[in-house]
């Protein structure tokens, strides 16, 4: 069970060249304890090489195929499983492409898989309550819901998992929630939170604590372990976000049904999403104690220290720049 002329363990890394599965595999190649395979559907993509610079050693297989998958495992001692579900918004083909990286790793042996998983909203919003639409027939957050039935499939199938609850990307602040100008030039950040908080945390810090999870051996088998940076009312990222962008950026909280009704891609789901988030605040919060994922990962960023690191890269049309870059 090691990596190619190291010597050391191996860790197979899904999603090695998206966010999630991209920060794990640097975290963990920076530490230097393990191996990295990196699994890419495109092992000659610009983010593969990259691995493939670091040290990583890149393989090809395909969630989708699943005979694809039994290389990508074999001889591994542990795995990071990511599925990308808003590449194809389907709730089934989520569950499917969990259930094949399960048996994968079951039939491998792998010894310690960390599963980037999430709640079952329809414990707290059952499919019969009508404060939100039913989506795909059986769900209330698809993302969510499926990510939650498919924890069964690695008890099914022996692996040995951690769960890790992982939450709301700040780095989705830079794309397609970032604030927008109105007509008069102000920024404005519109979700649908009202005065509840939203738990967050920068994509990196995923991948530091999922590392600290396969650190500590044993202890978290089994375990659902819940992750954030910081739980902050949206009106407070918004002050935060003002300090460093230098201009005022406004919250003005649309209601969950207006967000809904958004002509966006996602729109229904995302709406319900934060809806969850808003009135299911306590119990989401709660799953996430901030303490305990600081023990794992020293280095856990708050909002604010990640808004001093990412400030540049906020989009021109937030900054207040020409699209071409002019004054």
């Amino acid at each position: 069970m090691t990596g190619k002329r190291t010597g050391k363990r191996t860790v197979t890394v899904f999603g090695a060249t998206g966010r999630q599965g991209g920060g794990f595999a640097r975290a963990v190649l920076a530490d230097g304890e393990f191996a990295v395979r990196a699994v890419t559907r495109r092992p000659d993509s610009a983010a593969a090489k990259d691995l493939e610079r670091l040290g990583a050693e890149v393989v090809q297989a395909d969630m989708d195929e699943e005979e694809s998958l039994g290389p990508a495992f074999e001889g591994a001692y542990g795995a990071f499983l990511v599925t990308n579900y808003w590449e194809h918004t389907s709730a089934e083909r989520e569950k499917a492409q969990a259930g094949a990286m399960a048996r994968g790793a079951g039939l491998a042996g792998v010894q310690h898989a960390i599963w980037s998983t999430l709640e079952d909203t329809r414990e707290c919003v059952p499919l019969e309550d009508d404060r939100m639409p039913t989506l795909q027939g059986y769900y209330k957050v698809p993302h969510f819901d499926a990510k939650a039935e498919a924890d069964r499939y690695f008890e099914d199938d022996g692996v040995p998992t951690t769960y890790l609850r992982t939450t709301f990307f700040w780095e989705n602040l830079l794309t397609k929630y970032a604030p927008r100008r109105d007509d008069d030039g102000v920024l404005v950040l519109n979700l649908p939170m009202g005065d509840r908080k939203l738990s967050g945390i920068a994509v990196d810090d995923i991948g530091r604590t999922a590392l600290a999870v396969l650190k500590r051996g044993t202890d978290l088998l089994g375990a659902k372990v819940g992750i954030a940076g910081e739980h902050l009312k949206v009106a407070d990222m918004a002050a935060t976000m003002s300090r460093h962008l230098g201009e005022p950026v406004e919250y003005r909280p649309l209601t969950p049904e207006a967000f809904r009704a958004l002509d966006v891609p996602g729109a229904e789901e995302s709406g319900n999403m934060f809806q969850f988030y808003a009135d299911c605040e306590h119990r989401f919060t709660a799953a996430r104690d901030l303490d305990a994922v600081r023990a794992l990962n020293p280095a856990l960023q708050d909002f604010n220290t990640w808004m001093i690191a990412h400030r540049a890269e906020f989009a021109p049309r937030t900054r207040g720049e020409r699209e071409d870059g002019g004054e």
